[in-house]
């Protein structure tokens, strides 16, 4: 099984420019999703979809999204409007009044979280939301579950996009997975690529369509401006997450055409064959051990 994940659209954010940069990048980003060798199963698009939650921006992201041959599945961001999103997508789950939903497949259960909080930037994570993850989570005692959502629960080292862990939604949605094995999560939020480990539970942060928050760990005076970048003209970003059987394995990548600079040709094929020979020699000897 392999899922693609893009996040951070921003559709919207130069609403009178019909050829905005963000809704350019964000074509680009799927055109390359459905250009891969190996078709993706499922499409997360994790949140903040449109920049300003219009009806408008929707219907440009639907228009880009109708015509791929496999599921496209959304998440709010802190950026969109469930209102809208539903209006543009009838077909969106919606329980209690947030998008949050099931996906079952064999190997996996997958969790699709609400962590919007209209008016806010950071995540939020209530009572409601967190008894219906208990819920699902109950339900399949024994199976991986893979929770998608737009705000990572942690640290990021970037000051000005980052959650403390005694932020009540953080620690409200801890103690909902609780000590629940075999959990992973993918989120978006940051613009950036980040892997971490949240409590024991994998996490993968994808980077965004849009343009990417510049990598700077210094700290940050709020009334002190000191030209630092924050946003950077980096490539749309794209994830990959691969079932292995066990567990997801991830890969992250830029869109766009990179420099070949070698290929699988006869000049290097002795050494494909050789690591063919290597493995199988490791998975015999592993066999009978």
């Amino acid at each position: 099984m392999l899922i693609a994940q893009l996040t951070d659209l921003h559709i919207g954010f130069d609403l009178d420019n019909p050829d905005e940069l963000n809704l350019r990048r964000v074509a680009a980003a799927i055109d390359y999703v459905k250009g891969l060798s190996v078709k993706p199963d499922r499409l997360f698009l994790t949140g903040d979809l449109t920049d300003h939650g219009d009806r408008a921006s929707y219907e440009k992201l639907r228009g880009l999204i109708d015509s791929c041959a496999f599921p496209v599945h959304l998440c709010t961001g802190n950026h969109d409007d469930r209102i809208a999103m539903k209006q543009v997508f009838p077909d969106l789950p919606i329980d209690d009044g947030f998008v949050q939903y099931v996906i079952d497949e064999p190997e996996v259960r997958i969790i699709v979280l609400d962590t919007l909080d209209p008016g806010h930037h950071g995540g939020a994570f209530c009572h409601r939301r967190a008894g219906w993850l208990k819920a699902r989570l109950a339900e399949v005692p024994g199976k991986p579950v893979l929770i998608v959502l737009h705000h990572p629960p942690i640290e990021t080292g970037i000051p000005w996009m980052t959650a403390h862990p005694t932020e009540p939604w953080v620690v409200m949605l801890d103690k909902a997975i609780g000590d629940r094995p075999n959990v992973l999560m993918i989120s978006g939020h940051i613009h950036r690529s980040i892997t971490t480990q949240w409590h024991g539970r994998m996490l993968a942060v994808a980077p965004s369509t849009a343009p990417q928050v510049a990598l700077e760990l210094a700290p940050m005076d709020p009334d002190l401006p000191d030209e630092r970048p924050m946003i950077v003209a980096e490539q749309p970003g794209v994830a990959l997450h691969l079932w292995t059987g066990e567990s997801f394995v991830t890969h992250h990548a830029q869109v766009g055409a990179p420099d070949v600079l070698a290929r699988y040709d006869r000049n290097l094929q002795p050494l494909v064959q050789a690591l063919a020979e290597e493995h199988e020699s490791m998975q015999s000897g592993a066999a009978a051990a």
